[in-house]
């Protein structure tokens, strides 16, 4: 994004003087206390006068500026600091600016003005350096975020949930819908999702159970991965994608476009939310419906939540084998038990056992993945669906993480166990030719 005028001005007067302005660091400076008020003082500033015209913008910005710092004994380093502070906030996106060009933050959270909370390396923080003057501060931020989106939030809309351009989803509530003031939170996009070998040097898996996996795939089996909020569920199931034959056409479904597949035949479907007079939504379960008929080869759906839980086992049970979803949940059974609920959401009056049946006949694998007190994640469990009895959908355990401690420094120890046991789908996955199983299971 160009500078702006008033930033160019600035930085041509201290270049004369061979000053370096690139300075970032909030904590490299003594007057810290200083900085922020001033800091403070200009953006209410900005905040009580609203300048339609850049120009006339800059040439505001500039008196301002120069207004509030006169008489302040500051350095040009300080100077130039205070200047790019209120550039973020005229050309960017004000305090969360350089959070959201960090490649390693995941995560953005604003409880407060003075609440910002990151996730880094699997660790939620706290990050101290940021902070916002005041509730409009964190309004007008989210409001500058959601504007190119053609989105809107105020007293009369005070939620919305959205896409950024980079693919990061935003969701935001206000008052009275939050009774602690704005709330804003922003999952940053990864452009390079993970891959299996990502996956097994990190030890979230081992190759055993990824080999399982991949043939899984090869077999078109369907499979569901559950795990809680931020488990990684969704780069899993981009992981499991990339195991799907190239030749295949694939259909993604998505609330918010995640997925990377990078097969040659893929096409990518996503929700639409409603618009301004309240109407034109399109729904997950909306997408589902219309897959079938694009003659998909795979249905890949993001994550089921709700009444497209149903036509997604339908396909399942109608010739679409190799079929992919996540979902959240806290294991295996309890993500079967919400998908029984989820069918039951559709008012369809079906007796609970013919559900059970038409869930056991659609699902094959449970994959549960789980972010581990130390921010790592483990892929927990690996479970087949193997029938039914007294009314009850049977699972066996093929693979599981035991965790059996926690290190002073507090990482998580434990050991990947495999059960003595041939899963019954081995032999569907031998059907297809697929018999490079023979060492794990033979």
């Amino acid at each position: 994004m160009p500078k702006r005028k008033f930033v160019e001005e600035f930085e041509a007067d201290i270049d004369q003087n061979n000053v370096i302005h690139e300075i970032n660091d909030y904590n490299a400076f003594p007057n810290k206390e200083l900085l922020e008020k001033l800091r403070n003082e200009i953006i209410q500033s900005l905040i009580d006068n609203d300048i339609q015209s850049h120009e006339s913008m800059d040439d505001f910005v500039k008196i301002q500026i120069d207004k509030i710092i006169e008489g302040y004994d500051l350095s040009n380093a300080e100077r130039n600091y205070v200047y790019n502070l209120i550039d973020n906030e005229i050309s960017g996106f004000g305090p969360l600016t350089e959070l959201l060009k960090d490649k390693e933050i995941t995560e953005i959270m604003v409880n407060g003005k003075d609440e910002v909370y990151i996730e880094l390396n699997g660790h939620l923080v706290k990050d101290n350096s940021v902070s916002f003057v005041n509730d409009d501060h964190i309004v007008r931020v989210i409001q500058r975020l959601v504007q190119p989106l053609g989105r809107t939030i105020d007293i009369s809309h005070p939620m919305v949930d959205a896409r950024l351009e980079d693919g990061s989803r935003l969701n935001a509530v206000l008052p009275p819908l939050s009774l602690n003031g704005p709330v804003l939170t922003i999952r940053k996009f990864k452009k390079e999702l993970a891959n299996i070998d990502d996956f097994l040097r990190t030890g979230t898996l081992t190759p055993y159970m990824a080999r399982f996996l991949e043939a899984c795939v090869h077999a078109k089996l369907n499979i569901i991965i559950v795990g809680g909020t931020g488990s990684g569920k969704t780069t899993l199931l981009n992981v499991l994608s990339s195991f799907c034959n190239p030749n295949e056409r694939i259909i993604t479904i998505e609330d918010a476009a995640e997925l990377k597949l990078h097969q040659e035949h893929v096409i990518s479907l996503e929700t639409r939310t409603t618009n301004y007079e309240g109407t034109g939504s399109v729904t997950v379960r909306d997408l589902v419906i219309n897959s079938l008929r694009m003659r998909p080869d795979r249905i890949i759906v993001g994550e089921v939540r709700g009444k497209e839980a149903f036509d997604m086992l339908q396909a399942m049970n109608t010739g679409h084998d190799g079929s992919m979803t996540t979902m959240h949940a806290n294991g295996p059974t309890d993500a079967l038990n919400r998908l029984e609920t989820m069918v039951l959401m559709n008012g369809v009056e079906i007796p609970v056992i013919a559900i059970r049946e038409y869930i056991e006949n659609a699902l094959d694998i449970v994959v549960q993945v789980q972010r581990l007190s130390d921010g790592r994640r483990r892929v927990t469990s690996i479970s087949e669906i193997i029938g039914m009895r007294n009314g009850e959908i049977l699972q066996k355990e093929i693979f599981k993480f035991k965790q059996t401690g926690v290190l002073p420094n507090g990482d998580v120890i434990g050991e990947f166990l495999m059960h003595k046991y041939v899963p019954k789908v081995y032999d569907k996955i031998k059907a297809r030719g697929i018999d490079n199983l023979e060492d794990i299971f033979g």
